[in-house]
């Protein structure tokens, strides 16, 4: 049995916290982007999320996820339901270096993250207990099996598809899903006024999420060493480089400059090389960084002029950046990295994968959202978006002032 290298793990309990912080930073980040009156709620179901998904999780999530592969689609949920079975001895390790439980948490905390990014597209429209429920059937339905096919042994994996860091198990799920959900509660009854109610509190989650982002992506290697410094590496050069091609697209379109565009951009880039993280090279990376910001763009653009109601722009950038992301390892992956090499090959496989499992993602989400609504509904009044879901559903306000 291989030996637990400290070092190994005390890089995995970094990264496995900073993925964890991601989700009070895209609390803080959709939280800010919404109106003052419904901020708390827009938090609400990123925070809950932690428990029911925890909860999840440890009963048969995992499993289903990464438990011996069933037919190519999903795991055995038994194998490790509520641990049965887990050595806790001091040498039971997973993979190379690091116990089974560092990787049980680190995996805990993508789950965790995974649908609250649906809640920017249908931001005033959905109430708490049609959101629990959304949840718990979404991770059932599309997040457990599409992580098993790409990262458990499942079919995709066994085809060929590689997502280093989760541009297809999050982003293509949670922005198609995202999706899906406009369309099923159609427009907001009350139009937001224009901008973020709360600019500094975005500006606090963006940050949170950017610092989040690189042990999100380098804790992919599951050990400290090269791969792991090259995926920290790729995820701040993208990021760099689509922020700076996203403000001066903004620049030239609206003559002046923004913050909130600022991030945006930053979070386009990262979406976007999450997939590709750990297979190219620093220099595919720069090309990767200003490829997100241009797809990412134009996306949200093509959004706004259908007049899809996604209010924070979710598809546009989740769901194409990791889309986009998804299909650019078939284009930029070098087997010097990561034994992944770009070829035509390469690119037809991420190409299905990608598609499959964003037609999937999309057709699910609806059925799910009518399964929730039909047993209670989940969409949240006129009268309620006009006093403020937070008065309402919370009897909290964001400030006492209020």
């Amino acid at each position: 049995m291989t030996a637990i290298n400290n070092g190994d793990v005390a890089f995995m309990v970094i990264a496995t916290v900073l993925v964890f912080v991601m989700t009070p930073g895209l609390a803080f980040f959709y939280g800010g982007l919404v109106e003052k009156k419904n901020s708390l709620t827009m938090m609400m179901y990123s925070f809950i999320a932690i428990g029911v998904v925890t909860v999840m999780w440890v009963f048969g999530g995992f499993s289903l996820v990464f438990g011996n592969d069933i037919g190519g689609v999903i795991g055995n949920p038994l194998q490790y339901f509520m641990l049965n079975g887990v050595d806790f001895s001091v040498n039971a390790t997973y993979g190379a270096h690091i116990p089974f439980l560092m990787f049980f948490m680190y995996q805990l905390m993508f789950a965790i993250i995974t649908a609250p990014l649906m809640t920017g597209a249908f931001a005033n429209r959905m109430n708490i207990g049609g959101w629990i429920k959304v949840l718990i059937i979404w991770m059932i339905l599309i997040y457990f099996p599409v992580a098993h096919w790409v990262w458990g042994g499942g079919f995709l994996e066994k085809m060929g598809f590689v997502d280093y860091a989760g541009g297809t198990v999050i982003h293509i799920t949670a922005g198609f899903g995202a999706l899906a959900a406009v369309f099923f509660l159609g427009k907001r009854a009350v139009k937001p006024k224009k901008g973020p109610g709360n600019i500094g509190l975005v500006s606090l989650g963006g940050a949170i999420l950017l610092f989040g982002w690189f042990g999100f992506n380098s804790g992919g290697a599951l050990a400290s060493g090269q791969t792991a410094a090259i995926a920290f590496t790729n995820t701040g050069i993208a990021a760099g480089f689509a922020t700076i091609v996203w403000v001066i697209i903004c620049y030239i379109k609206e003559k002046h400059f923004s913050l909130l565009e600022v991030l945006v951009g930053a979070v386009a880039g990262c979406a976007t090389i999450t997939p590709c993280a750990g297979y190219v090279t620093p220099q595919g990376s720069v090309a990767i960084g200003i490829i997100a910001a241009i797809i990412c763009y134009l996306c949200v653009a093509f959004v706004k002029k259908m007049k899809w109601d996604d209010a924070l722009d979710v598809w546009g950038v989740h769901g194409m950046g990791g889309f986009t992301g998804t299909l650019l390892i078939g284009i930029f992956a070098s087997s010097a990295v990561n034994g992944v090499q770009a070829g035509i090959h390469q690119f037809l496989i991420q190409l299905f994968g990608a598609v499959l499992v964003a037609i999937y993602s999309f057709v699910v989400t609806l059925i799910v959202l009518k399964i929730a609504d039909a047993t209670g509904t989940i969409r949240v009044s006129k009268e309620t978006q006009e006093i403020g879901l937070d008065k309402v559903l919370l009897h909290e306000v964001f400030s006492v002032e209020e």
